[in-house]
């Protein structure tokens, strides 16, 4: 199915409480278009709201992920813009794509980032958006903004790559504009594996599934305690953070008990939360 009838955002739900949102515009290798862009805004709003999506896989469809920048004069224009001047036109323009990587990150559902392909420009930048990060085997990652003659820093990626792989890497990557295989990425931290190509979307599913096996609050707030820690300013202060979230999952729930149950019954848990 598609999202709001676009059909370049498919939809789909392929195993209980997973849904897939597939970028697809294969013939721009999913490049970042306001025709693209703005119906994969909404549809993360949406699903973010969907009671009964506990995990979200996020990938493009054919043989890239996305390309970074539409360079084309068909991929349309950021909303409402009419009767803007041409400098608060780009500043909506920036915002629109800049809010991405938040909104995944504002979800309460865990968003594994499948890599199909390459992820170039502000692809790679949607990637570090996510929670987990799978690669195919023929991904590869660039920091394309250098490449144009334009900075590497876009949409967060100054802040989430240093956070993911270290600053000395980071540094490399971001100056070079080289190309980064899904091999090294897996090996640096960018990625949490490579995978052959053909077995991307299973692997992502069985995590998804493993995920979903567990408290859905329990998976919700060690979402939003991570993303928060990373912005923390002392260890001091994550752990009263850490502190709060365990004592109200623990206190407003029979999680606890019913794995204790569990595991003396030889059973998967079933949590109520």
């Amino acid at each position: 199915m598609n999202s709001g009838g676009n059909d370049l955002i498919l939809i789909d739900k392929p195993r209980p409480h997973t849904t897939v949102i597939r970028l697809n515009r294969p013939e721009r290798m999913n490049s970042m278009s306001f025709d693209l862009m703005v119906p994969l805004h909404r549809t993360l709003e949406e699903v973010s709201e969907d009671n009964d999506t506990t995990c979200v896989i996020l990938t493009g469809e054919g043989r890239g992920f996305c390309s970074g920048a539409d360079t084309s004069n068909d991929g349309g224009a950021p909303p409402n813009i009419d009767g803007l001047s041409l400098s608060r036109i780009a500043t909506k323009a920036m915002q629109v794509l800049a809010d991405l990587v938040p909104t995944m990150q504002r979800m309460p559902q865990p968003v594994i980032c499948a890599i199909n392909g390459p992820a170039i420009g502000g692809g790679m930048c949607l990637t570090l958006g996510a929670d987990i990060r799978l690669a195919a085997e023929s991904a590869y990652f660039r920091a394309a903004g250098i490449n144009n003659g334009l900075t590497a820093t876009e949409l967060g990626l100054s802040y989430l790559l240093p956070r993911a792989i270290g600053s000395t890497r980071a540094f490399e990557i971001m100056l070079s504009g080289r190309d980064v295989s899904a091999r090294e990425a897996a090996e640096i931290g960018l990625v949490s594996r490579a995978v052959p190509d053909a077995d991307l979307m299973d692997e992502a599913l069985d995590l998804a599934d493993q995920i979903n096996g567990w408290s859905t609050q329990g998976v919700a707030l060690t979402k939003r305690t991570m993303w928060a820690g990373l912005e923390m300013g002392s260890l001091r202060a994550a752990i009263e953070m850490e502190n709060q979230t365990q004592l109200f999952v623990r206190l407003t729930t029979q999680n606890f008990e019913e794995a204790v149950r569990a595991r003396r019954e030889d059973r998967p848990p079933e949590f109520g939360d």
